[in-house]
């Protein structure tokens, strides 16, 4: 296109071809990935990229899978469970069914963890709970649909399932696998969904938004409030990053519950 740069040029093709909005990311964390996948394929200029982008599918798949925010672990923040261990206790006691979004859930680990959360603790009726993880990634829904798990140089499965009481009781080990019980995957669906091009989910008594607002750009972080705003219930409860916040302008909507945990009632 006439005054296009070469890297707008694959944005361009990204967006003709994939299924993600670039222009809701800010444009460091799409350069980040973008440059990954090129020196994964050995390829220099982006004019290039584009071309593997419009003729390759598999490539295509591949950038999907690269920009898709995929980094979590189970219990991430251990501070901010405890702080959803009361909210749940709460919560489970006065309703009869309690609803918990994880939005983008990646593979699976924290809406697991929402679960085991439950089930590990004799406060909490996990009966009335009900978990639904949600994103955009084919590949991430598959691995988590499995739920099973594995220790590396970089991930001790083990370690992250500390804060549980009884991990054996909800987590399977063999040797550095790790398999999610099915007492714990009973009270968990998944499905796909895009929060930015999809809108809004039913009513959610819990919703986890967590460390994908750092990547949106700026201008585009009321829309994602948006959607998670009109899947709240009243009274229901976000959680966002530990180093997210609230937009000035929606503070008044909200009430923290615990504010250095970034867990904050829906007023």
């Amino acid at each position: 296109m006439t005054g296009e740069t070469p890297f707008e040029g694959v944005l361009r093709q990204i967006e003709d071809s994939v299924p993600f909005e670039p222009g809701y990311y800010n444009e460091s964390y799409l350069d980040r990935r973008i440059s990954a996948r090129m020196r994964r394929r050995d390829v220099d200029d982006h004019t290039e990229y584009e071309r593997l982008l419009r003729e390759e599918p598999d490539e295509r798949e591949a950038l999907m899978d690269a920009l898709t925010i995929n980094v979590t672990e189970f219990f991430r923040n251990p501070e901010m469970w405890e702080v959803l261990r009361g909210v749940l206790r709460e919560m489970t006691e006065t309703k009869r069914q309690v609803n918990v979004w994880s939005a983008p859930c990646a593979d699976g680990r924290e809406p697991y963890s929402a679960a085991m959360l439950a089930c590990d603790d004799p406060e909490i009726d996990e009966r009335r709970l009900s978990v639904l993880g949600t994103d955009i990634s084919d590949e991430a829904l598959e691995n988590a649909r499995a739920g099973v798990y594995h220790t590396t140089r970089t991930t001790d499965i083990a370690a992250e399932l500390e804060p549980l009481s009884a991990p054996e009781q909800w987590v399977d080990r063999d040797g550095d696998s790790f398999r999610v019980r099915d007492p714990v995957k009973e009270l968990v669906e998944f499905e796909k969904h895009d929060l930015i091009r999809d809108g809004q989910m039913s009513a959610f008594d819990v919703v986890f938004c967590r460390n994908l607002l750092i990547y949106i750009d700026s201008g585009h972080k009321g829309d994602v409030f948006d959607t998670l705003e009109s899947s709240l219930s009243p009274g229901s409860v976000l959680v966002v990053g530990m180093t997210e916040s609230v937009p000035p302008d929606r503070r008044d909507r909200y009430e923290p519950v615990n504010k250095r945990r970034r867990v904050f009632r829906w007023a």
